[in-house]
């Protein structure tokens, strides 16, 4: 990370004038991009291939992209034709950058094309500077159309000015931003690696506590579910419509929401396997409202229903009664007897045998809906009250550990992050001098 600080300076500097530039080498330039790129549209090239307009991965045939955007309907004879080595101006430019062209092929006509003008112009030089954040710092005085949504005009961005390094130069800082940005980003990769084997082993670690208990020592007995397997011979299996009982929540009009008193949304219980202490939400609701909807310690909310079956399922547990609220519609409540510790209910409602659970049963018409019926047939071991609290003090200490672990990753992937932010900044715009031999790689 001290890599920037011991690398070399140019031998002198002369103030650029330019905000996002700050201070250029003496021996570079800076040029308005209207002398630099143009904006093109060749059009009635239908038959060349469709490509993808990109943040991560740049303009690349559709067939690179794993999450695509639906197929445009009828002519593609509007669509603009772009060559490999050329810039497209995106709707999200203004927080990503401009996208450096992979293949030729036709994109969207709601984007701009730019073409070099100049043959000493080095493309993949390029490719970095339209990519940094000080650029995109620029892009920003070029926005236009707020209220129809946000897009970078290149009638006003023409009039900002680039850098100009010696093509040598360019050829340089490319091949060494190359190099250095693939040896952090394999950095990352490798740090996001460890924090899914963390999430596993903490997975593991639950799922054992919650089905096979703390003793290895102790008898076991099948449970007679195939996907639980054995569990200690002294612990119970039940379900739960024998347990306590469901309801669904409250379904009403937009009027009904935005003042009054608590309401726990769709998005309380899906982000957190314990509900918040307070909750933003408010709603009208009347005094029968809050009767019917309350949410009592012990309650255990599920998301009922979403597009995918992959979000229905969460388990959050109410660990202290939120007084006067209610919960939406999109949630089911199930409210145990006091068979459950609410410890003990936070882990294993929300154990991974759990969301397979779900989602193989899951009713998916248009949308996912986990029905009541479907719920109150989920087994639920049952170990006594005593060490369901042990299993729950348990994990809370163990996954604290396996919790701090990837945040020890996470923080060290925001530095590689930042460190390649400034790297690429500090390249393009003159501020670091790369090694003279990355010209000739």
């Amino acid at each position: 990370m001290n890599e920037l600080t011991t690398m070399p300076k140019y031998e002198a500097y002369k103030d650029s004038g330019i905000g996002w530039i700050g201070q250029l080498p003496t021996n570079w330039k800076a040029i308005k991009m209207k002398f630099l790129f143009k904006d093109t549209s060749i059009k009635n090239k239908a038959k060349e291939i469709l490509l993808s307009v990109t943040q991560n991965q740049g303009v690349v045939p559709r067939d690179w992209v794993a999450n695509r955007m639906v197929m445009p309907s009828g002519s593609l004879e509007s669509f603009k034709f772009i060559e490999k080595g050329d810039f497209a101006i995106s709707l999200r430019s203004f927080e990503g950058g401009l996208e450096y062209c992979h293949h030729d092929g036709i994109i969207s006509p709601a984007y701009t094309v730019l073409k070099t003008k100049r043959t000493d112009l080095i493309e993949s030089f390029y490719k970095y500077l339209f990519k940094s954040q000080a650029f995109i710092s620029e892009l920003q005085t070029s926005v236009v159309g707020i209220r129809e949504g946000k897009n970078i005009s290149y009638d006003e961005l023409q009039y900002s000015l680039l850098p100009i390094p010696s093509e040598k130069e360019q050829t340089a800082i490319a091949n060494f931003l190359d190099i250095k940005t693939a040896q952090i980003d394999e950095a990352i990769a490798i740090k996001g690696k460890q924090i899914d084997l963390l999430k596993e082993r903490k997975q593991i670690i639950i799922q054992q506590a919650v089905t096979q208990g703390l003793n290895p020592d102790t008898p076991m007995k099948d449970s007679g579910v195939d996907w639980i397997g054995e569990i200690p011979e002294h612990w119970e299996i039940s379900k739960v419509r024998y347990l306590g009982i469901t309801q669904n929540g409250i379904s009403a009009g937009a009027e009904y929401f935005g003042s009054g008193f608590p309401f726990v949304s769709y998005g309380d219980v899906y982000k957190n396997r314990e509900l918040p202490s307070k909750v933003s939400g408010l709603a009208k609701s009347s005094t029968n409202d809050r009767k019917q909807y309350s949410i009592l310690e012990n309650d255990i909310l599920f998301t009922r229903t979403s597009e995918t079956a992959e979000e229905i399922g969460f388990a959050s547990i109410c660990m202290k009664t939120i007084e006067d609220s209610t919960f939406a519609g999109f949630l089911i409540r199930f409210r145990p007897a006091k068979r459950l510790f609410k410890g003990f209910s936070k882990y294993y409602f929300n154990a991974a045998m759990m969301r397979e659970y779900f989602v193989k049963e899951m009713n998916l018409v248009i949308r996912a809906s986990l029905s009541q019926e479907l719920l109150k047939n989920l087994p639920v071991l049952l170990p006594s009250l005593d060490e369901q609290e042990l299993i729950f003090n348990y994990l809370e200490n163990e996954t604290r550990k396996i919790e701090d672990a990837i945040d020890i990753q996470v923080q060290q992937i925001e530095k590689l992050k930042e460190y390649k932010t400034t790297l690429i900044n500090s390249a393009v715009t003159g501020k670091i001098k790369v090694p003279k031999l990355m010209v000739d790689r």
